[in-house]
């Protein structure tokens, strides 16, 4: 009998405690008093104990011991509900929950921080936790441990995505280089900076390169995009990277278009396919996607490059 106790039982038995009669009780409750009769009457046939003592004439009904006892329980039930209540509509407005995130590089040090600012704003209290290019990602992302993944290229199988924009492959050169598009035919055996072998960025470029027939001559990589960016400041070599990795504000490099172009990098951000986003998770897909879209608008023309 107890799998039959509900909510409705448990207010109408706190309703008629506080305001003292099943008739205020009902008007309190929007309900008739023989309904709320009817809810306390199922109530005590569940509990198997009478819960209130109900003398004759003008005397308010009076709650037995098990009634007290019971009111005492469905106060801390009633709470409960309330509290659940709470906390769900604050999950709902995507203003209280946890988010992991996989993220590259370039995407956590030129929006990553804003995202993340307009986020807290909104909702202080939400816990994220951003990765930055860890090994296994896409596992990570499966098995539950990244709820979304930024990424540059193809999408898995098993996942969905929102396109985030184009980022060009530019060259980088020092301020004195001479001026003009970089002729990447000519990049053969010339001292070049970029990141190692075989990472997600310098595939593309090494990619590129050879498909043109061009053997560069690599003096340096780094995964770390200050490190390449100072090795070109300081002639090291030249760089052809993707646009969203270089420091505009660095008044010792210049980008420059590349002639022919290399293919630009897709970037997307992931999840796993069928997994239900949660709204703070759907906040910050938004607030990236908005990001990036005015990230690269805000680029240097490269035809002026």
């Amino acid at each position: 009998m107890w799998s039959e106790l509900s909510a409705r039982h448990l207010l109408a038995l706190r309703a008629v405690a506080e305001e003292g009669t099943f008739g205020k009780a009902a008007a309190r409750l929007g309900f008739t008093q023989s309904a709320v009769s009817q809810q306390i009457a199922a109530l005590e046939k569940i509990v198997g104990q009478p819960l209130f003592d109900r003398p004759s004439g003008p005397r308010r009904p009076e709650l037995t011991e098990a009634g007290e006892l019971m009111l005492d329980h469905a106060n801390r039930v009633l709470d409960e509900i309330r509290l659940a209540e709470q906390g769900l509509g604050q999950f709902a407005r995507g203003v209280v929950g946890k988010l992991s995130i996989g993220v590259f590089q370039s995407i956590s040090s030129r929006v990553l921080p804003y995202a993340l600012k307009e986020l807290y704003l909104r909702a202080p209290d939400v816990e994220i936790n951003v990765r930055i290019e860890e090994a296994d990602q896409f596992t990570k992302l499966a098995d539950g441990d990244l709820d979304l993944l930024c990424i540059s290229g193809d999408i898995p199988d098993n996942c969905e995505s929102r396109f985030l924009g184009v980022d060009p492959h530019v060259a980088l050169v020092p301020v004195d280089h001479p001026p003009g598009p970089i002729n990447l035919h000519e990049l053969s055996g010339r001292p070049m900076v970029g990141q190692p072998l075989n990472d997600a960025c310098s595939l593309e470029v090494d990619q590129g390169l050879e498909r043109l027939g061009v053997t560069p001559n690599f003096a340096f990589r780094s995964h770390d995009n200050g490190a390449v960016q100072g090795m070109v400041s300081a002639g090291v070599g030249i760089a052809i990277v993707p646009l969203l990795t270089v420091d505009l504000a660095d008044p010792t490099v210049e980008v420059r278009p590349t002639a022919p172009e290399i293919p630009p990098r897709q970037l997307s951000i992931v999840w796993v396919k069928g997994r239900t986003l949660s709204p703070i998770a759907k906040q910050f897909i938004e607030v990236v996607s908005n990001l990036c879209d005015n990230v690269l608008a805000a680029a240097p023309n490269r035809e002026a490059a």
